[in-house]
């Protein structure tokens, strides 16, 4: 008797474990079909065409959000692989900087082709590409700095210790500076002068003239500001950095004769012109953005053997497309 009930609850107790185990292997089965359903798009058709909107990860409608947007190539691990030291003790904005900031700012420009145009090569090396420019302007890295002067992208999110004031009286009546106020250096790619902080805070709709500080309090704010700058023409019949990088923009004559040529060495071109380029190849500030967007391709799976020609990897001989000069203000000033 005693063996038969033991028997009973032998059999009770495997059933019980394998109902738990299909109920336990059920849930995990909805939730990780809930989890890829909250990852595909929204689609409606408008005029014929399909336009799709993917949420927090490519917001509005477009048919840019119809393809693989960011995220589904470039994944939080990446993020912390490319600036695996921004949170060391030593770093100056520890906590500050994340994935999920990059995805959210990115999500207003991905409708217009910020790492969503092309194959997903050409997508993979242009997020490279941005994030190289960032990391360089960003690093407290140096010769012997541990992992490498290249892995401390993102230690920092403003100027630690301006000097002036950065405020352009030239510019007083379209863009006043706010008594008291500083327009140092803030972001991702860091924003100077009152000019560059009106111009980005009228795109971005946010008053960063009377509060240049919130570049440096919000990281999605700052990564918009960034993108946003990648995404802008520095004036009107010039191209874009995500322009030239992609594409889009075709070299005139002039351009030829420039040597000016599509390609990561234009995006230098557009973002800096004469503060760095046309100064040989012996140029510590254009090699190490070089440095940074090769890297980078390397960590994201894409190898820096598809950077392309070594002649367009770099502004060395371009004549630049914008003069620091020139009476209107560049997107923003000197991160020097």
């Amino acid at each position: 008797m005693v063996s038969k009930t033991l028997f009973f609850l032998l059999l009770l107790t495997v059933a019980l474990v394998m109902f738990l185990t299909g109920t336990l292997a059920t849930a995990e089965e909805e939730g990780s079909e809930t989890s890829s359903s909250a990852r595909k798009p929204l689609v409606k058709i408008v005029k014929g065409k399909k336009l799709c909107d993917k949420g927090w990860e490519c917001k509005g409608w477009s048919q840019y959000c119809c393809n693989h947007t960011i995220s589904d190539f470039f994944e939080t691990y990446q993020f912390e692989n490319l600036f695996s030291k921004r949170n060391s003790p030593v770093a100056h904005a520890v906590g500050f900087w994340d994935y999920r900031s990059f995805i959210t700012a990115a999500a207003e420009y991905q409708p217009l082709g910020f790492g969503t145009t092309g194959e997903k090569l050409q997508r993979m090396k242009e997020v490279a590409a941005f994030l190289g420019h960032v990391g360089s302007k960003t690093s407290c890295g140096y010769g012997v700095a541990t992992g490498g002067p290249l892995a401390w992208g993102l230690c920092y999110n403003k100027e630690m210790s301006p000097d002036q004031l950065y405020c352009d009286d030239y510019y007083k009546l379209t863009y006043p500076c706010t008594p008291g106020v500083s327009y140092h250096g803030r972001g991702a790619l860091p924003v100077y002068w009152n000019y560059n902080y009106g111009q980005t805070g009228e795109a971005l709709k946010v008053d960063l003239l009377s509060h240049p500080e919130y570049l440096e309090n919000n990281a999605t704010l700052a990564f918009q500001a960034a993108i946003w700058r990648w995404m802008t023409p520095p004036k009107k019949h010039l191209p874009s950095a995500h322009d030239v990088f992609v594409g889009k923009w075709k070299p005139t004559k002039n351009d030829t004769a420039s040597k000016r040529a599509p390609g990561f060495g234009a995006t230098i071109n557009v973002l800096y012109g004469d503060q760095i380029c046309n100064s040989g190849f012996d140029n510590d500030e254009m090699n190490n953005i070089v440095s940074h967007y090769l890297y980078y391709l390397d960590l994201i799976g894409v190898g820096r053997e598809e950077a392309g020609p070594h002649e367009t990897l770099s502004c060395a001989d371009q004549e630049p497309f914008v003069s620091s000069s020139s009476s209107a203000p560049p997107s923003s000033g000197s991160s020097s």
